[in-house]
């Protein structure tokens, strides 16, 4: 029996006619797929291959509903909340597995109120009676980062978080994404949810950036080409020329994948990766990858030429109302933050510090400094980029997430402008509705802090 199909999503029908039907298929379809007998042979993507494996099944599907049991499950300080709602069921069963959750306490450090100590207290207590094996206790990091350096993200793995940027692990190849509290407290007792299997889209770089354009500025510029819901419930795979991209980078771009509204994003296992997690201790045999098949079929295929790109500026308050620099410099500005999940590593804090050694962060702006974890902090410190930063008027916080949510240590007043390299800009994001918040680059905000307003980095780091 042969097939032809129009305008209709193939897999999908092939689905349809695989599960239903009451005897065995037979036939050749063209797309990838050859059905004989009763067995499906299909060509996936990354995250069709991956949820395939976790779930036990020889193939899935886009929107296929599958039960996994992930690798490893992150909260951070709202697992005060996650727990309260099953406080009668964890006396009565306990956890799932003590090695499942990860928790870090990151958002409000140290606590800013009494309220925010009671639940730290709280989750102290937790992790004390149930034995939880990856518990990191303020001062250690911002969780994203916490689980990538501590190699607790590897590639091939599952990992779920109740928070959204979660999807950051895809930069070392690994399936992230974020869920809610409702679904990551039925997981700290069963260790098992279900998952849609996502649409994917291939997005491939090609050429090379320009001096003083950034990683930042790549996803920014495809959060503004795709939209903040252009790839939503999908899995964005970045492929190409990526090697000129090192993990910090790579983590920058899958930071913001669900800033375009993806529900996981990743890259290739490459050299890079492997030399990184070489570097924390993960031997290569620690892990087995996972590679999208190279006539899996994509819901959309995008091309960007980095060598086109130039400094971008996320504008408020959406993340994809983008904008070149050059398009908004000379706008005064009060608060700068280099730092977080997003743009908080080493390499970001030395791009920094090259353009500020020996200037002065302007009179009228409050430079904030936001390592993203201890270690990066004490990396830092050794090579003299804080001292740098510090000397240069920059105001040193401790590694955690507060200035970015507007949770304590950096909210905006009425009417004032914050340039940020944080990953959201939404109203109110920084703690006061009528504040406006910028996205842009290290390069860019540090630029721009010493002269007061919004700079393009690339005439600067030229000279």
């Amino acid at each position: 029996m042969f097939f032809r199909l129009f305008d209709i999503d193939l897999k999908n029908v092939i689905h349809f006619l695989f599960l239903r039907s009451a005897t065995p298929i037979n036939g050749v379809v063209d797309g990838g797929l050859i059905i004989v007998g009763d067995i499906v042979n299909m060509a996936m993507t990354f995250a069709e291959k991956l949820l395939a494996a976790y779930s036990g099944n020889k193939n899935v599907i886009p929107s296929q509903i599958v039960t996994v049991h992930p690798d490893h499950l992150l909260t951070h300080d709202n697992t005060a909340a996650i727990i309260q709602k099953i406080k009668n069921e964890l006396e009565e069963y306990g956890v799932y597995s003590k090695s499942l959750s990860i928790i870090v306490l990151d958002h409000v450090i140290p606590a800013a109120s009494e309220k925010t100590a009671s639940n730290h207290k709280n989750i102290r207590s937790f992790v004390k009676s149930h034995n939880i094996k990856n518990f990191f206790d303020v001062g250690v990091g911002v969780c994203h980062q916490v689980v990538v350096e501590k190699g607790l993200a590897l590639p091939g793995k599952l990992l779920l978080g109740s928070d959204s940027h979660t999807c950051s692990y895809g930069a070392i190849g690994a399936f992230s994404s974020g869920i809610d509290r409702t679904e990551a407290a039925s997981l700290m007792l069963t260790g098992e949810t279900w998952l849609k299997v996502p649409k994917s889209i291939k997005m491939t770089f090609s050429g090379k950036l320009q001096q003083g354009v950034f990683a930042k500025d790549v996803i920014l510029h495809a959060i503004g080409d795709i939209s903040a819901s252009g790839a939503n419930y999908c899995s964005v795979e970045f492929h190409g020329d990526v090697e000129q991209f090192s993990i910090d980078d790579r983590f920058t771009i899958a930071n913001m994948g669900v800033e375009m509204g993806a529900k996981n994003t990743t890259f290739p296992v490459d050299k890079v990766t492997k030399d990184y997690l070489n570097s924390i201790g993960i031997s290569d045999g620690a892990y087995a990858a996972v590679y999208p098949d190279k006539d899996a079929t994509y819901m959309r295929e995008l091309d960007y030429d980095l060598s086109e790109i130039i400094p971008m500026v996320a504008c408020p308050h959406t993340v994809d109302n983008v904008k070149p620099v050059s398009e908004i410099e000379g706008l005064e500005i009060q608060q700068c933050l280099i730092g977080t999940c997003t743009n908080g590593r080493l390499s970001d804090l030395q791009i920094a510090a090259d353009i500020l050694k020996g200037k002065k962060v302007n009179p009228n702006v409050r430079l904030l400094i936001l390592p993203a974890s201890k270690k990066i902090y004490e990396e830092a410190l050794k090579l003299g980029i804080i001292e740098t930063l510090v000397k240069s008027g920059g105001i040193l916080l401790p590694p955690g997430c507060g200035p970015c949510l507007g949770a304590h240590q950096g909210v905006l007043a009425p009417g004032e402008r914050c340039l940020s390299t944080a990953n959201r800009n939404f109203k109110g994001r920084m703690g006061c509705k009528d504040a406006e918040i910028y996205l842009a680059s290290p390069a860019t905000v540090a630029v721009s802090a010493i002269h007061g307003k919004v700079t393009d980095p690339m005439g600067e780091m030229k000279k």
